[in-house]
Order: C-alpha cells, then sequence, then structure tokens
C-alpha cells in the first residue's frame, strides 16, 4: 500500500500539551475507524508550527479526505517513493 507524509501546519504545534496530543490522536483515530481499515496513521512528528504525519492509504484522495472529516489541515500531502536508512549504505 503507498505510503504518504501530510505536513500539517498548526501554529503553537510543539506547544500542545500531552493531554491536548491525546485528544487530536482520538478524533484521528475516530475517523479512521469509520472510514474502515483502508487507511492506517503510522505515525506523526510534532515540530514547532507543524506536525509530519505518516499514512498507508491507497491514494491521497483518501489522505485528503480524513484531513477533511478530522477537521485536520492537511497543507502537503507527499507520496512516498522509497524509504532509506543507514543499511541502505551497505
Amino acid at each position: 500500500m503507498p505510503k504518504y507524509v501530510i505536513e500539517r501546519e498548526i501554529p503553537g504545534a510543539g506547544n500542545l500539551t500531552p493531554e491536548q496530543l491525546k485528544g487530536i490522536s482520538q478524533t484521528s483515530c475516530g475517523v479512521l475507524d469509520a472510514m474502515g481499515p483502508k487507511i492506517q496513521w503510522v505515525h506523526s512528528y510534532v515540530t514547532g508550527d507543524k506536525i509530519y504525519c505518516v499514512y498507508n492509504a491507497p491514494n491521497e484522495e483518501m489522505v485528503r479526505e480524513h484531513a477533511q472529516k478530522g477537521g485536520f489541515p492537511a497543507n502537503s500531502i507527499s507520496k512516498v517513493s522509497t524509504i532509506i536508512d543507514p543499511t541502505t549504505a551497505e
């Protein structure tokens, strides 16, 4: 299944409390449950003013649908073409 990186511009994201992050996560998981097993949230990285999310989904449209239903921004959606890590150098 294709993998996507979603950039969400959320001012002050890095200052969100654990409870706020839990609430955002619960909202996301609720939308994902309603959408079915074709779209999966892998994990997210929270930075100063952005959250970068990694999702598995059959297409970009489904990623956009999740964002719309959850009320989340999806400022940029990029399909991952290849994953590399330190073992790639071997």
